[in-house]
């Protein structure tokens, strides 16, 4: 079955359960679905209800749309995510995106937890995402292209919005949120990278490092969207200095952090998604 009658399938699944319009899409990480339990006159869809979606199978996931309101405006939240490692194809993992681009979303805001690499950055930091290194060694636009979706070869020269970077920078200042700034390099997992592959990656620009995040905002931008990206930086990656690491940790900094994160998303949706 060709894409676009996929999309078509999950969304008119999904309108047959809500009422909602949203406007703006979020894509909630590791620890931080709790956003999602902000929403107003909330409608929940689960993924499992959802033709052609795939099913969430990380810890701390839950594996629902929740469509709402949130600072007044009309949204719907992936309360968990989709990723390569767990054996989806990129075109399965990004699904999600395409379908919320047909439900009329025009901005995407999507999260997660990573690692820091560059030294200034500390454990509890949001870092807002310039851009990114896609180090999967796949894409999800590969095959043939449905026009209708986007156009054959997307522009990433602006794959962030540095209106919506700047937006959150504003935000953060009045709520007094440090922020940093940085790359995005998206690896396969599941696996922790070892001493020498964070090496490589903080030389080639990597500021965090994650196994998340770039297939989305690759299909977001064919589709035409807006994106920011916010990722919480969970532990630090220096090669030199790596230390083990579980995911019980990761998910564990991403509550301590997950407060201020809140504040700051809802902060961007009321400030600038009007």
């Amino acid at each position: 079955m060709a894409l676009l009658n996929k999309i078509q399938e999950a969304v008119s699944l999904i309108q047959s359960k809500t009422t909602h319009k949203p406007r703006v899409g979020l894509i909630l990480g590791s620890g931080l679905g709790n956003l999602a339990n902000e929403i107003e006159q909330a409608e929940i869809v689960s993924y499992a209800d959802v033709p052609h979606f795939p099913v969430s199978t990380v810890e701390g996931h839950k594996g629902q749309l929740v469509f709402g309101t949130l600072q007044g405006v009309s949204v719907v939240a992936m309360q968990g995510r989709f990723h390569y490692y767990e054996g989806y194809s990129q075109q399965e993992v990004v699904f999600p995106v395409y379908v919320m681009k047909e439900l009329g979303i025009q901005t995407l805001i999507a999260t997660n937890a990573a690692g820091g690499m560059n030294s200034n950055f500390a454990a509890g930091d949001l870092m807002l995402i310039t851009d990114h290194l896609n180090m999967t060694g796949a894409n999800p636009l590969i095959g043939a292209n449905e026009a209708e979706l986007g156009p054959r070869f997307p522009d990433m020269s602006e794959a962030y919005s540095k209106e919506l970077i700047a937006l959150a920078e504003r935000v953060a200042e009045s709520q007094g949120i440090k922020v940093q700034k940085g790359v995005y390099a998206g690896i396969t997992g599941p696996t922790y990278m070892t001493p020498a592959e964070l090496i490589m990656l903080r030389t080639l620009g990597g500021d965090a490092v994650g196994m998340s995040t770039v297939p989305e905002v690759i299909a977001a931008r064919h589709g035409g969207l807006s994106v920011l990206g916010i990722s919480c930086i969970t532990d630090m990656a220096i090669g030199e200095e790596l230390e083990p690491l579980t995911h019980e940790q990761v998910v564990e900094v991403a509550n301590r952090t997950k407060p201020k994160f809140m504040e700051l998303v809802k902060g961007i949706i009321r400030e600038g998604c009007k």
